[in-house]
């Protein structure tokens, strides 16, 4: 993994916080975009668990007992969710190798149903991340993120919440090893 010497992110990059940011939403958390363009960037925590189930929000899928993420502030009557593997759905968009985000819905409610999709390889968010257009500019300028330009699905995965920014940050090597330990709050120290 390595840092971006682009400005902005793209599609399939990792934004992770700066170990510093305070904002309650995004402290220490790893954000897949998945779109970026002209009129502003959309994306979804991947470490921060909500209190509720798959099988609570979503009636058709009462029988899987998986974790919701909370995938930002905004709109978060919405749900999103992002799958690896081989493209399993129609309307979904490649995020990266293996790595998809969204698509038919109902398809994807019936292949889990049938075991057709392995539910270890789907993640499901409520709400969202977004930034105007020129937003995440400044904030990247401020320093509040980090650029991971390439990730692997099964670390999005396969990592608990808990550990997957350090581990994130250390897989990138050099100074952000060192930001990987830095602790939460440096005067308990």
């Amino acid at each position: 993994m390595s840092q971006s010497l682009k400005k902005t992110p793209s599609a399939g990059q990792l934004l992770i916080s700066e170990p510093f940011l305070q904002d309650e939403n995004f402290v220490r958390s790893v954000i897949l975009i998945c779109e970026n363009n002209e009129k502003g960037s959309f994306g979804l925590v991947l470490n921060k668990l909500s209190i509720l189930k798959i099988s609570e929000l979503v009636e058709d899928l009462f029988f899987l007992d998986l974790d919701v993420y909370v995938g930002g502030p905004v709109e978060q009557n919405t749900l999103h969710f992002v799958y690896s593997g081989e493209e399993a759905l129609s309307g979904s968009i490649q995020l990266g190798e293996g790595l998809w985000w969204g698509g038919d819905f109902e398809a994807l409610t019936q292949k889990l149903k049938n075991g057709e999709l392995n539910d270890g390889n789907i993640r499901f968010f409520i709400g969202y991340s977004g930034w105007t257009e020129g937003q995440l500019d400044e904030e990247l300028e401020d320093k509040t993120w980090i650029i991971c330009e390439k990730i692997e699905p099964e670390n999005i995965f396969n990592n608990s919440p808990v550990e997957l920014w350090r581990n994130i940050l250390k897989n990138m090597g050099g100074e952000f090893q060192l930001l990987a330990n830095y602790p939460i709050d440096p005067r308990l120290n």
